[in-house]
């Protein structure tokens, strides 16, 4: 195992914090998280795969220790990762996508299909069936984004319901550690934290609108895919998961028996996956850009 540094970089005016491990000559692997949490989601998998990969987790803009400037789409957060990973030395890497790491991650795919050398989905979605109707709320608000609406929405960011977010499927809720979901409530009442997210609540459409766009990516290039999935997750179902093989046959789809953020039950069994995944029928050579 290879202690993990803690860093932040300069990525054109946005301070973006990242966690590090591993040595710099291993196979590379770029670690995106989701929604309300940060890298500190990767605490416990990145000691497990630091011995065998070069890791690294930034914050996303807006979200942990990164800055919030130009946060409030998809798009600019997405051009912010690509740009980072360019800083970092990341040329080319597999890729874990985890809720709002997914359409960023698939963004990059989209982008620099020769840049990805696999993908890790947990709980990253890209089909329309994976998207449950925990979503009507943020879907009404796609569809009018009224004040009403979006005022409707700050419930999804309250202490009560990070925790929910949390424990919900988890069939013992005494295994999810407080640390996480403390945390996240501790970077949501940071200034403009709230609008940022409430922005991004209503640009998500703008990823459901890319669904046919990634579909694509991943027919044209067939990136090795894994998905790791807490199948318990009451916003992204399990046929989410499933669908990814209509367009990989050869995805590899496994379950486990928790709620969204699986990382904090099943840190082991996924980075066990992660470990057998990568290191089987890795490939050596640059795939081309275009296939």
């Amino acid at each position: 195992m290879r202690k993990a540094t803690y860093r932040a970089v300069d990525v054109d005016g946005i301070e973006v914090f990242y966690r590090e491990a591993g040595g710099a000559g291993a196979p590379k692997l770029l670690l995106l998280h989701g929604f309300p949490t940060s890298s500190h989601m990767f605490r416990d998998v990145i000691p497990l795969l630091s011995d065998r990969f070069h890791l690294v987790a930034p914050d996303l803009p807006g979200f942990g220790r990164s800055a919030d400037r130009r946060a409030n789409t998809f798009e600019s957060i997405a051009e912010t990762i690509e740009r980072f990973t360019e800083i970092v030395g990341f040329e080319r890497f597999a890729v874990y996508v985890f809720d709002y790491g997914a359409p960023t991650g698939f963004r990059l795919g989209v982008r620099h299909p020769e840049r990805i050398t696999a993908i890790i989905s947990q709980n990253g979605n890209a089909y329309l069936e994976g998207l449950s109707e925990g979503w009507n709320p943020i879907r009404a608000y796609w569809e009018d984004a009224s004040e009403a609406n979006r005022a409707a929405l700050r419930t999804m960011l309250t202490p009560e319901t990070t925790y929910w977010q949390y424990t919900h499927g988890v069939p013992d809720a005494s295994l999810v550690s407080p640390d996480g979901y403390t945390l996240d409530d501790h970077y949501l009442t940071r200034a403009l934290a709230i609008n940022v997210q409430l922005d991004l609540f209503g640009d998500y459409k703008s990823n459901v609108a890319l669904y046919p766009t990634f579909q694509e990516y991943f027919r044209q290039h067939q990136p090795r895919l894994l998905a790791v999935w807490g199948k318990n997750d009451p916003f992204f179902l399990p046929p989410g998961a499933e669908a990814f093989r209509r367009d990989i046959p050869g995805a590899d789809v496994r379950f486990f028996d928790t709620g969204h953020f699986a990382l904090e039950t099943h840190a082991d069994e996924i980075a066990e996956a992660i470990r057998g995944f990568l290191t089987a029928n890795a490939p050596t050579e640059p795939m081309p850009a275009e296939a």
